[in-house]
């Protein structure tokens, strides 16, 4: 256990330097996160929009550039955490791979990747939080920096199952640019004020959006969106897991097992 414990320590700071060589990244979350959410709150108009909250059963209204910057801050989110973390898993699978074949746990990696996101996620959350609270001043602070983290969790195990469809990072962009697209300018309160639909209710960002407006506009601490959340959450970071563990899955020929034409068996190392 103590073997595990430091190959896990290992692992998540090999995990978080990875994090912190995606310059790219980086950039992204520094200037574009920033950028987007201002643009959102100061172009759009302040006229009042009314949006329904279907877990807790209120409507509440709102000024449109809150809601806008609310979505906004969300799409920004999700696109950076999954970017980053289809990135890091992309990039570190020949590692994965060789590390694993050399004896490390396969345990150990797969749950600092997961920590690894928890982290980005949270600072990342933390960060957008803050720079919303200068414009202005939610009812919760803290459940809306929860709905953020929901959201980029969400989109980092989807980033994280990407990875295991396709290897370019284009291609990888281009999907989540499209999946987030789609996830939430359906729950654009411009664009659908009710959001009470089956298919937006089956979205992945449903719960962060839902938990997010609760937070900026009621006193009331939507429970049932925070499971939503997390059930995606953990559904999506078993499919990354799964994805991984097949990925790094060391072959071991069957014993008795003929070698090809021409190819001597190796014979047995003590």
């Amino acid at each position: 256990m103590t073997r595990w414990w430091s190959c896990f320590r290992t692992a998540v700071r090999f995990a978080l330097i990875e994090q912190a060589r995606n310059r790219l990244a980086l950039l992204i979350v520094v200037l574009f996160v920033p950028l987007w959410t201002t643009l959102a709150f100061t172009v759009v108009a302040s006229a009042p929009l009314r949006f329904r909250i279907r877990p807790v059963g209120h409507t509440v209204v709102m000024d449109g550039n809150i809601l806008l910057q609310i979505n906004g801050a969300l799409q920004a989110l999700s696109l950076v955490i999954a970017f980053m973390m289809f990135v890091a898993t992309v990039r570190s699978a020949p590692f994965d791979q060789r590390v694993v074949r050399a004896g490390f746990p396969r345990s150990g990696l797969a749950l600092a990747k997961c920590s690894a996101l928890l982290l980005v996620a949270a600072v990342v959350a933390a960060y957008t939080t803050a720079w919303m609270h200068l414009f202005w001043r939610p009812e919760q602070p803290l459940v809306l920096a929860a709905g953020m983290f929901t959201g980029a969790v969400v989109y980092g195990g989807i980033g994280m199952v990407l990875a295991a469809v396709v290897r370019s990072e284009l291609a990888g962009m281009f999907l989540a640019i499209m999946i987030s697209s789609i996830d939430l300018v359906l729950q654009n309160p411009l664009i659908n004020p009710d959001a009470d639909s089956l298919v937006v209710r089956l979205l992945p960002a449903y719960a962060a959006v839902q938990t997010s407006v609760a937070a900026a506009g009621l006193q009331v601490v939507p429970a049932g969106c925070l499971l939503l959340g997390g059930g995606w959450a953990v559904g999506m970071a078993a499919l990354g897991i799964a994805a991984f563990a097949a990925r790094t899955r060391t072959r071991v020929p069957r014993t008795g097992a003929k070698a090809p034409a021409g190819v001597e068996q190796a014979a047995p190392v003590s």
